[in-house]
Parts: C-alpha cells; sequence; structure tokens
C-alpha cells in the first residue's frame, strides 16, 4: 500500500481511496487526481483498504472488481450498507468489461458511479471532483421541543424514528438527484412535499421550510429555484446522515 505522507497539510485534506491491485493503473489515477487538493491513498487488496478505512473517514473510494484477495464488489455492497453511520464515502466500481447488467447490479447495490477501463483523465477528475462538491454541511440542530411535540416526549421513540429515517434520507437524496438529472420536477415536487413533514416531525423546522420551498418552486416549474434548493436541502440531508 502505497500512500502520500500524512502531515499538518493532507491531515485535513479530504481523502481519496482507490483500491486496484495493477500499479501502472494506480500511477495513472494518481496523475489524474495529482492537481487536486485531496490526501490520496492506494491499496492493492481488500485487507489493505479495509486497513485504510478503519484509519478514518474516507470521502471517496475508487474500486476495481478483481482484486487478488477477493470481489470488490464485497468492498462496494459493505460500504453502501454501511452509510446509515456518519461515514459516507461516495463510492465508484473501477473495473474493465462493464456489462449493462452488471452496471443496474452495482447500482442496486448503491454504488453511485461506474467508470470502465481504460478511462480518460478528465473522466476520472471529473469523478473525484463530484465527491469533493457532496461534502456535507454542518449538521443542523433538531429544535427540543420536537420530542415532546411529536412523540409524547418519548426521547427513546424518537431517536429510533430519527434512525429509521437516516438510510431513507440517502435514498431520498439518490431519487432527487436521478430527478433532476431527468427534468422530472413532478417526482421532485413529490419528494420534498414528502420531506418537509418527516423534517418537521424530527424537528428540523428550517429543513422543513426548504423542502417546503421546494416543493412549491417544482409545482410553479422553476427549474432554477428548483435546482438551487435542492442543492441546499441535499446537503442538510447528508450531513443530518453524517451526524448519525
Amino acid at each position: 500500500m502505497n500512500a502520500q505522507p500524512v502531515g499538518d497539510v493532507t491531515a485535513s485534506l479530504p481523502r481519496v481511496l482507490l483500491v486496484e491491485d495493477d500499479p501502472s493503473i494506480r500511477r495513472f489515477v494518481q496523475i489524474a487526481l495529482e492537481e487536486l487538493a485531496i490526501d490520496f491513498v492506494e491499496a492493492g487488496s481488500l485487507a489493505e483498504a479495509r486497513a485504510v478505512l478503519d484509519s478514518g473517514p474516507v470521502r471517496l473510494v475508487i474500486c476495481d472488481l478483481m482484486l487478488p484477495d477477493g470481489s470488490g464488489v464485497d468492498l462496494l455492497h459493505e460500504l453502501a450498507a454501511g452509510r446509515a453511520t456518519a461515514r459516507l464515502p461516495r463510492l465508484v466500481a473501477f473495473s474493465a468489461g462493464i456489462s449493462a447488467e452488471r452496471r443496474s447490479q452495482l447500482e442496486g447495490l448503491g454504488v453511485d458511479e461506474v467508470l470502465a477501463k481504460p478511462v480518460p483523465l478528465d473522466e476520472l477528475e471529473a469523478c473525484a471532483r463530484r465527491a469533493l462538491d457532496d461534502a456535507p454541511a454542518a449538521a443542523p440542530a433538531p429544535a427540543s421541543g420536537a420530542v415532546t411535540q411529536y412523540f409524547a416526549g418519548d426521547a427513546g421513540l424518537y431517536q429510533a424514528y430519527r434512525a429509521s429515517c437516516l438510510p431513507q434520507f440517502l435514498r431520498d437524496v439518490r431519487q432527487g438527484d436521478a430527478a433532476l438529472d431527468a427534468g422530472d420536477l413532478g417526482a421532485l415536487r413529490r419528494l420534498a412535499h414528502s420531506l418537509k413533514s418527516v423534517l418537521l416531525t424530527l424537528g428540523y423546522g428550517d429543513d422543513s421550510e426548504r423542502a417546503a420551498a421546494l416543493d412549491r418552486a417544482a409545482a410553479a416549474g422553476d427549474v432554477a429555484v428548483a435546482r438551487e434548493g435542492w442543492s441546499t436541502l441535499r446537503a442538510s440531508l447528508l450531513a443530518i446522515v453524517e451526524a448519525g
């Protein structure tokens, strides 16, 4: 495993983990990303990758599917299943000969993006930039009255409900992104309408208002306002999930 030295600067940079056993491909990816302000870390096996992941948060994981000690699909599946916790890496499958069926399987597992080898340098850089742009904002604090108002003062019930919402928020983020990409303001409006009630119940009043504003913008067909509103609401959802 090769990694940049971790000093005062790199310790504060977002980490990008490449899981790839071919040294030539690792070097190619490193060249593609060398202009970015990241801490680039390499792993040549699943065991090395898990050691990196255990050592601290990672913003982006780019993972080959055929590795010396197993399948990268297993690692990607593990990480996708664990994204209701504080760690939220963006997940990218990186392999040659990706079939449409394989791509669909990976997306169904929660992989955010699939890159087919060989991949152009600028496509790799754009992939990394998307992960950096996904950095969550500071998590909003729920209003203290939500437990009393909606859960009859039962803090345990509130926490159980909140925990059940976290994986759904991740699905909501993907759903909202897909709706915007498809230009489907109707789907975005339905999502916002649902979120405004859930967020209010959890005590996130400001974010509930943002969802309501997004609902109105989507209903009015205002693409620009809807896009801006979704970007803000999306960041809050990710921050809530990351806060755990």
